[in-house]
């Protein structure tokens, strides 16, 4: 069974005291992929914005301090320039150290749909000495700013800083839950209607070393209160071909990281999909590992999508971006409309790593329940039921399970469930993690173009 998440529990408590406990509203459609229209969907209202930026132009375009874009097969930023040296106290190491900085900002994007939630993502390399920040600033819908919000710290590595989220970021009016902007009251019908991401590069001075960034951007949306979704209508059964492991063989297991492998869906999730694009951690990276565990790939994606201020490793844009360290693999975190866009990215060849939270008699065949679970959608059968890679399963053997698709379907797309006391809670409303290859196929890069990533 996976344990429960608690910045996700403490999220859920906020947004459901802000909403209250009325019933909710549930999407008048379910939105379609480009072919869903033969089969009778209706496209759903924009409820959900992606915008990221990964060309070179892109990069162009932005305000730039000290950074500098670079052309090439993939294009990115890259420290330039220093424009400063400031401290960092590392609240996780108690180290304080000197960095050089250069930064770049994002033209202001205003979203198809005014937000009440935003989760930024970001692919970058950060060599040993480097590492970086993000950042969101937006424009509300009564015409005032939030602050600079720190959406996290980062590196690949663990050397130099500990990769980080930051609490306590308010301004009454939005708070950032670890990796999620969120509109405190969404009943007032306050919106985020633009934003910025403003990325900072740091280096250790005068070591001439940079990061290299080549996509950083963000979903925004703003999904209604629902307790249910419609049904949608099967499409065609596929099964895609993806590696499996067990987070529960790991349990006991460097306790370090959020107590071992029975927390660990989000990186065995993560690692099961880098493998099927055809990448893995090599011999040397995982020296560090125990040779008596088995799967060692598993632990050295637990260690390297930890977050030391949310104690965990569930951080969504630290598991894309964990994934994107891996040679020319592209990451983002988004939500999904509908499980019929789901079916599209599959028959493309693209899995989706799904977030969702059920009691244990809402999904057939789980044997558990959870508070915010990460599983690995791998197909769908000639009934449309779900094709699922479940790490909360007692071995690698295991792993592959069918779940119905009508109770997958809602436990995923819900904004709004009651839990095992009777209170009202959220559910995350389609998030999941897309990691896909630099060169996608003609197919799939028509499948992620439906969702506006590119």
């Amino acid at each position: 069974m996976p344990s429960s998440t608690p910045r996700r529990t403490v999220l859920a408590a906020a947004l459901a005291a802000a909403a209250g406990t009325a019933a909710a509203t549930a999407v008048p459609a379910t939105a379609a992929a480009p072919d869903g229209a033969a089969r009778g969907h209706t496209p759903a209202p924009g409820l959900v914005d992606n915008r990221f930026w990964s060309s070179y132009t892109d990069w162009r375009c932005g305000s730039a301090a000290g950074t500098k874009a670079v052309a090439g097969r993939r294009p990115g930023l890259i420290l330039a320039t220093p424009v400063g040296r400031t401290e960092y106290a590392d609240p996780h190491t108690g180290r304080t150290s000197a960095w050089e900085y250069a930064s770049w900002t994002s033209p202001a994007h205003t979203p198809t749909v005014p937000a009440t939630e935003v989760i930024a993502s970001w692919n970058a390399h950060t060599p040993p000495g480097t590492w970086l920040q993000v950042e969101l600033s937006g424009t509300y819908s009564d015409a005032t700013a939030t602050p600079w919000y720190v959406l996290g710290r980062w590196a690949s590595g663990d050397g130099d800083i500990r990769r980080t989220s930051v609490d306590d970021q308010t301004d009454g009016k939005s708070t950032v839950w670890t990796d999620t902007f969120a509109i405190d009251d969404t009943a007032s019908g306050l919106r985020l209607l633009s934003y910025r991401l403003r990325l900072t590069l740091y280096r250790t001075p005068g070591s001439g070393l940079t990061p290299t960034v080549w996509r950083l951007g963000a979903m925004a949306s703003d999904v209604p209160d629902r307790f249910t979704v419609p049904a949608s209508e099967p499409g065609p059964a596929h099964e895609l071909t993806v590696p499996r492991y067990s987070q529960n063989t790991h349990v006991g297991q460097y306790p370090e990281y959020d107590n071992g492998g029975e927390a660990w869906c989000s990186p065995t999730s993560s690692q099961m999909i880098v493998e099927y694009w055809g990448r893995r951690p090599s011999a040397e990276q995982l020296a560090w590992v125990n040779p008596d565990f088995a799967d060692p790939q598993v632990c050295h994606a637990a260690r390297f999508t930890y977050d030391h201020q949310y104690e965990g490793c569930g951080n969504w844009p630290f598991n894309a971006a964990y994934a994107a360290t891996y040679p020319d693999m592209n990451a983002v975190v988004t939500r999904l409309r509908s499980l019929t866009e789901l079916e599209y990215l599959v028959r493309a060849g693209i899995p989706a790593i799904t977030s969702q939270s059920f009691r244990k008699e809402e999904l057939t065949g789980a044997g558990y329940g959870t508070s915010g679970h990460l599983m690995t959608v791998i197909g769908f059968t000639e009934d449309g039921d779900v094709i699922a890679n479940d790490p909360a399963s007692p071995d690698n053997a295991a792993v592959r399970r069918i779940y119905r698709r009508r109770e997958w379907e809602n436990i995923w797309l819900r904004t709004k469930r009651y839990n095992a006391s009777g209170r009202v809670v959220s559910g995350t409303g389609g998030v999941c993690y897309l990691y896909f290859p630099d060169r996608p196929s003609p197919a799939q890069r028509k499948a992620l173009a439906v969702l506006g990533i590119d």
